[in-house]
């Protein structure tokens, strides 16, 4: 499986979605929600997450004037079929609740996973398969 066509948005996240975005894990430790959607249309796939996540740089203050403490979003890996086909860093300029998307050469039935290290060390992880 080739990469056909690597393309990757971080925006702040506004408004709900609809179906079928699917709420699959929410974990223990990091307590996010990740929304994950993944279509195949003529052997393209096309996979769009939402994380809900505060990635906060540590800089603003809150309204007693105290430093909110840094939280964000640190590493991520994505994996198809257990294969890993993509990996990076984010740092502190990433908005709050990002918006990732990529595409790639796949078929339906692929599974695809996301997953998620925070700079607090707490880890999150999603699954889906290629409708």
């Amino acid at each position: 499986m080739s990469w056909y066509k690597l393309r990757i948005s971080f925006i702040a996240a506004q408004g709900k979605f609809r179906s079928p975005w699917v709420v699959v894990q929410k974990t223990k430790n990091m307590k996010k929600k990740i929304r994950i959607k993944a279509v195949e249309k003529s052997g393209i796939v096309t996979v769009k997450a939402l994380i809900k996540h505060p990635m906060e740089t540590g800089r603003r203050k809150d309204q007693e004037g105290n430093l909110i403490p840094m939280h964000h979003i640190s590493e991520f890996r994505v994996m198809v079929n257990g294969i890993k086909k993509m990996d990076g860093e984010w740092g502190t300029g990433i908005s709050k609740n990002p918006y990732m998307s990529f595409k790639f050469q796949g078929k339906k039935g692929d599974q695809i996973q996301i997953e998620l290290l925070d700079n607090l060390k707490q880890k999150s992880s999603v699954e889906t398969i290629v409708q």
